[in-house]
């Protein structure tokens, strides 16, 4: 499973990973979130060890979904060193996920 990171946990989990990470903002409520969240789950299992991969649960953490400027959902953000490298707004099939982070190892 998907790593769960909030506001408290985002700045050590995401910004200071010394390793890839992929971050899923999303909420319960979304239809399309409800599609990627599988695909999330199993890039977590695969990349274990090699990349970082979590969730964002939008309505209980607001911080940075709006400073990284998330206005539509789901959007997966990756991260390398602190910085956004990459960045995919609505469903995209699971290969585009996988080479985001092939890409980074």
């Amino acid at each position: 499973m998907a790593l769960e990171i909030t506001d408290a946990t985002f700045e050590e989990q995401v910004l200071n990973s010394d390793k890839p990470v992929m971050v899923d903002f999303w909420a319960a409520w979304c239809g399309p979130c409800r599609m990627v969240g599988p695909i999330i789950d199993e890039l977590s299992t695969e990349y274990e060890g090699k990349a970082v991969i979590g969730k964002v649960d939008v309505d209980a953490n607001q911080e940075f979904a709006a400073k990284y400027g998330v206005r539509n959902i789901p959007t997966v953000l990756v991260f390398q060193n602190g910085e956004v490298v990459g960045r995919q707004v609505g469903v995209a099939p699971k290969n585009a996920y996988a080479e985001a982070l092939d890409s980074l190892l």
